[in-house]
């Protein structure tokens, strides 16, 4: 299963995000949503949860 972390307003930080966590070595998924697909939605794994949100809250 997969979780979402982090809420994108924009293609370009969703890619940006998905960017760092690759480099980190994390499985992403992005997601787009909302009406226009303007929200994105970041996942990863349920396993790599806490640790991808780290990467973000210490590298953002």
């Amino acid at each position: 299963m997969w979780m979402t972390i982090y809420m994108a307003h924009n293609k370009s930080d969703s890619d940006r995000i998905q960017k760092l966590l690759n480099n980190e070595g994390f499985l992403v998924k992005i997601r787009s949503i909302g009406k226009d697909n303007k929200v994105y939605e970041v996942m990863v794994p349920n396993a790599e949860v806490e640790e991808a949100h780290q990467v973000i809250v210490n590298l953002c």
